[in-house]
């Protein structure tokens, strides 16, 4: 693997979490190998990894993205990983504001739904 792959696979680690991590290489397959290495050596070895801006501020402007684009699925992932890029509940919500003048209402809506839910499980876990 390259260097690339080695640094987005820490990042996606410290982001999303070693057992999310262990869980979606277990399920990688011949069919999708060549797309779980494009998206660890692009997206997180590079977006991710660049100093540019922080972490905190990814999270926001990849979640923003998400509910604008109307790419719901994977709301929930950033809202957990939220908790490892210091992105709070507050941002998150300001994020979702911008979707809402900018993208629509019904998107940041669905948004918030998503995130609400994902904070509450949690919450629910942490108190176990």
């Amino acid at each position: 693997m390259t260097s690339r792959f080695d640094q987005g696979m820490k990042t996606r680690r410290e982001v999303l979490g070693d057992a999310h991590v262990d869980r979606a290489e277990a399920n990688k397959s011949e069919l999708d190998l060549g797309f779980q290495t494009l998206i660890t050596e692009s997206a997180w070895g590079t977006v991710w990894s660049s100093d540019a801006i922080s972490r905190r501020e990814r999270s926001m402007l990849t979640l923003a993205l998400l509910a604008a684009t109307g790419n719901f699925e994977e709301i929930p992932m950033h809202i957990r990983a939220t908790a490892n890029t210091g992105a709070s509940q507050s941002d998150v919500m300001e994020a979702f504001q911008h979707v809402a003048i900018y993208a629509g209402v019904p998107r940041a809506n669905h948004a918030i739904k998503l995130a609400k839910a994902t904070y509450a499980e949690m919450e629910d876990s942490s108190d176990a």
